[in-house]
This record gives C-alpha cells, structure tokens and sequence, in this order.
C-alpha cells in the first residue's frame, strides 16, 4: 500500500460495522482519521435504512458521521428519478427507506400506471405478490418504465452472523420475467464512485488527485469492482464483514488485502508521521 492517500471512500455494514456493533477499535480509527484531516465518504449501498434511521444507528455506535459525508445508494436513487423526471415509482423499498421517499407518489397515475420499479433491500415485500406486481408494471409499459437497483448485492453479512439473501437475486428474476436490464444505482457503478469523488472537491481534492484516493470494503465485487476499477482507484479489501477467505482472488485487477478498516488507518496514518 502507497504511504499515504489523500482520501479515503469507506463502505459502511461489514467495514465499519456489522449488525447494530462497531467493528473492533472502528470507532476510535474514523475519529482519528478526522482528527489527522484525512478527508473520507462514506459510500453505503445500505438500502434498508432510511437516512434518520442510518443517522441514529451509527450514533448509537459511537460513530460521529456529518451529512456531507454520507452517500447511499437510496440517495443516489433519489437523485436519478429526479434525474429522469419519475413521479410515480413503484417503490420495493423497507419502511425505513421509504420515508426517504416521501415527495414521490407511491399511487399510480391517473392511468393507472406506475412509471418506475425501484427495488431495495426490503425483505418484507420480497413476495410473490409485490414481486409480481413490479413484473407488470415493467412488462406493460413495454420498456417506458425502467428498473432500478440501489444494488444487486448476492447475500449481506447480518446481526447474527449468519449470511442472508442480499437483493441481487431478486433484481436477476425481474430482468429474467421481465426481458430487461436494471440500471443499478448503487455501488460499483461508477456514476455512484463519481459522485461521491466529486464531493471531496470541497476538502480540496481535485479530479487530478482521484488517483490518490482509496477504496475500503468487504466485498470484492459490490464494494471494490467495476467503477473502483475503471477509474483506477486503489481497492483494500478488509477481512470483516461478509469477506470469506480467497474472496480477494475473484477480484479483477490488483487489490491490497488488510486485517480491517482498523488496520488501514493505523498504517496510512503511520506512514504519515514517518
């Protein structure tokens, strides 16, 4: 790993927590991250968590984490109905996430018809019924609605510690039933990484220094693929979370294998004091 980055992009559940518990020592690292002013983003595909229930979460955590320096994938999904001018989505989303949706319409229109299928971590809704439904809306709009993914993520690391069906299967049968492609909003894509890049602009991090800048997660594909890669930022896979051994030789590319979030803090910070 170089001696040092000028900034960091931290995945949130499996890398700074997992379930409702920090990771060893991880609230202590981000504090002096901040303290050594090395600017970080948190970029989460967290989808089950509206923004006040993610906020008081990682509060109660000990973790202090200002607005500016948080992007979701629900964020980013926002952005792109707005984007698209979609009033009237059909949202597969927890009731969590849905309080982050609350100026679209959740009703069909006056015809009767949604124009979007937004689908999220929502295991409740994950049903024949809601499933089928979003199919028709996709199906008889003849491709005018689109489907969008906050990700397509195959299983998630949960409270127990234990594995669990992430939404990626789900977001598979509706392109399988449905003949069409989600546009995944979320991490990898690299419309998400951009995103969140251009932010540090404020911390004085131009478009020139993104080369300097570093992934950190525990998902090899979801956190560290595809947009980390196109534009060559550096990738540090972390052994918590959902990592399993001999995840990092699935990865694409080079990629830096470190204990935990933890531990990349404490060497890039050494490597400053040197």
């Amino acid at each position: 790993m170089p001696a040092a980055y000028r900034a960091l992009l931290l995945d949130l559940s499996g890398t700074l927590h997992v379930g409702s518990r920090p990771i060893p020592r991880g609230v202590e690292s981000l504090a002096k991250l901040r303290a050594a002013g090395v600017p970080f983003r948190i970029c989460s595909n967290t989808s089950k968590d509206g923004a006040r229930a993610l906020a008081q979460k990682l509060q109660e955590m000990g973790y202090e984490i200002r607005e500016h320096e948080m992007f979701t994938s629900l964020q980013a999904c926002k952005a792109e109905l707005t984007a698209r001018n979609l009033k009237r989505p059909l949202l597969l989303l927890s009731d969590s996430a849905l309080d982050d949706f609350r100026e679209f319409s959740q009703n069909a229109g006056h015809d009767g018809k949604h124009d979007a299928v937004v689908l999220g971590l929502a295991p409740s809704r994950f049903d024949y019924a809601h499933l089928d439904h979003a199919f028709r809306v996709l199906i008889e709009a003849d491709g005018q609605a689109p489907l969008l993914a906050t990700h397509r993520a195959r299983y998630i690391r949960t409270e127990d510690g234990g594995l669990s069906l992430g939404p990626g299967g789900f977001v598979s049968a509706l392109e399988t039933a449905s003949g069409l492609q989600a546009h995944v909003i979320g991490k990898p894509s690299r419309s998400f990484f951009e995103l969140a890049l251009s932010s540090l602009a404020s911390d004085g991090i131009s478009r020139e220094d993104w080369g300097q800048v570093a992934v950190v997660g525990d998902d090899v594909e979801a956190d560290l693929g595809e947009g980390a890669v196109d534009l060559g930022l550096t990738r540090i896979l972390v052994r918590t979370g959902k990592y399993r051994e001999g995840d990092e030789s699935r990865a694409t590319g080079s990629i830096v294998l470190r204990e935990s979030f933890s531990a990349v803090v404490d060497e890039l910070l050494g490597a400053g004091e040197t």
